[in-house]
C-alpha cells in the first residue's frame, strides 16, 4: 500500500518539501537525543559553536560596536540572554555577560555542549542513511544549498548587528 500522503507530496512546491525533510531530520533527532531540547536550542547550540570561531567572534564584534544602542537592541539582548540562559541551566553553555572582547556577553560550550553536539551530528548522519539519502542526492542536496547560500549570506552582511 501506498504511503496515505504519496499524492500530497507529489504536488508540493520545493520549498514545501525541504520543509517536510526539515521537521522529519529535526523530529529524528529530538526523538533520540540523550537531552532534552526544542529545535530552537538545537539551533541556538549550533550558533554557540559558530559564534566561537575566531573570524565570527571578529565580525561579532565590529558590528557590535556599530550598532546602535537603542530599547529595540535592548530588547534583543534581553531575548538572547534569556534563551542562552536555559541552555546554560542544562549546562551546555556558559555565559559571560562581561567578556574582554567588547561584545555585550559571549557564550561558550561546555565539555557536556560538545558532547550533546557532538551526538546531534551522529543523530543527522543516522537520519541522512534512514530516509536514503545516497551519494548522487548529497551532491544535488550541496549544489541546491550553494546556489541558495547567497541569499542568507547578503542578508547577514546587511544586518547591523548579530547577538
Amino acid at each position: 500500500m501506498a504511503h496515505p500522503h504519496k499524492d500530497a507530496i507529489a504536488r508540493m512546491p520545493a520549498s514545501s518539501l525541504i520543509g517536510v525533510i526539515e521537521e522529519s531530520k529535526m523530529t529524528y533527532v529530538r526523538e533520540n537525543l540523550s537531552v532534552f531540547l526544542h529545535e530552537s536550542q538545537i539551533k541556538l547550540l549550533k550558533q554557540v559553536k559558530k559564534h566561537q570561531k575566531p573570524h565570527h567572534k571578529r565580525i561579532r564584534v565590529k558590528q557590535y560596536q556599530k550598532a546602535e544602542k537603542d530599547d529595540l537592541f535592548n530588547l534583543h539582548l534581553d531575548l538572547y540572554l534569556k534563551k542562552y540562559g536555559k541552555l546554560a541551566k542544562k549546562g551546555l553553555i556558559e555565559i559571560d555577560e562581561n567578556p574582554d572582547s567588547g561584545l555585550p556577553y559571549d557564550c561558550e560550550l561546555t565539555p557536556n555542549g560538545i558532547e550533546v553536539l557532538d551526538e546531534i551530528s551522529a543523530l543527522e548522519n543516522e537520519w541522512e542513511n534512514v530516509v536514503g539519502i545516497d551519494g548522487e542526492a548529497k551532491e544535488v542536496l550541496k549544489e541546491i544549498a550553494l546556489n541558495s547560500f547567497e541569499i542568507s549570506y547578503r542578508h547577514k552582511k546587511k544586518q547591523r548587528f548579530i547577538f
